[in-house]
């Protein structure tokens, strides 16, 4: 009697589509927001005729018109204009504040996984960073450095720190566990290979999280800086400085307020719902 051996059938693996899953619902809806932020900054020039300096003779403190969609202030210059170049301004300050922190964090936190020394010493400074809301931290580093465009860039980058470095290095040290790490360390591979080559690449899903939050906050603290006037330094205008401007006269006209207010929740929104997408397709 002859034995027949059955083939069992191939099976399928399903694979996590990632981008897909980011832009389903949340993700789209987000990068459409800040995209269109982003888009009517970058077209501002063109949008506007006025120059966001300009004072307009005649022009104190107009209500919307069609000359003047938002009105003006009490300079006599354009809202819309001074709007649309605070878009520009508010979004160079986060791409390079929150990418900088990142970096200088990530390169903290993952240097405290190599010494133990080094990680206590780290974690007692997060510690103590991270103990003040990222709010009232960043309005103390302010009144130590002084208003103006670099500054809040500092103060910013001086608060995303601590929280990406801790971020990595808590992915850093779970990663370590793995076995692919440990059977690199068996076949003698040193601490530093195994960190750049092995451990960091498969840290950084909660980083790209972490940024796209992180660029929400960024808009939230220049706003709230140069509602305190220590943010963007007149008569350069961001967000927050037409704000500003916008609430001294809210009893003369609330609607000078709608146009900043309404860029800063789209934007807010727009990167949490990127972060919330990127967290779902990272559990997928």
């Amino acid at each position: 009697m002859t034995a027949t051996l059955e083939t069992p059938e191939p099976v399928e693996v399903a694979v996590p589509d990632r981008p897909r899953t980011f832009l389903r619902g949340k993700g789209l809806v987000g990068l459409v927001l800040v995209g269109l932020v982003i888009f009517a900054g970058l077209l501002g020039p063109l949008l506007v005729s006025w120059d966001p300096y300009e004072q307009i003779p005649g022009a104190n403190l107009l209500g919307p018109t069609a000359g003047h969609p938002l009105g003006t202030d009490d300079l006599n210059r354009d809202i819309l204009a001074r709007l649309l170049t605070g878009i520009r301004v508010d979004v160079l300050i986060a791409f390079t504040a929150v990418p900088i922190g990142a970096l200088v964090g990530c390169a903290v936190g993952a240097l405290a996984t190599v010494n133990n020394v080094l990680d206590v010493a780290v974690q007692r400074l997060f510690d103590v960073l991270l103990a003040f809301p990222q709010l009232i931290l960043a309005i103390g580093l302010a009144a130590v450095i002084g208003p103006g465009t670099t500054s809040v860039v500092i103060v910013i980058v001086c608060v995303e720190i601590p929280v990406f470095g801790r971020l990595l290095r808590a992915a850093v040290l779970r990663v370590r566990e793995a076995q692919f790490v440990t059977a690199s360390e068996v076949i003698g591979a040193g601490k530093a290979h195994v960190l750049r080559h092995h451990v960091l690449p498969n840290s950084l899903e909660p980083i790209l999280v972490q940024l796209a939050l992180s660029l929400s906050v960024a808009v939230f603290i220049e706003g709230a800086m140069s509602v305190l006037g220590i943010g963007v330094s007149p008569p350069h205008p961001s967000i927050g400085s037409v704000l500003t401007t916008s609430l001294r006269y809210l009893d003369l006209n609330p609607l000078f307020a709608i146009g900043p207010l309404a860029v800063t929740a789209v934007l807010v929104l727009g990167f949490q719902l990127i972060a919330q997408a990127a967290n779902a397709a990272r559990g997928a």
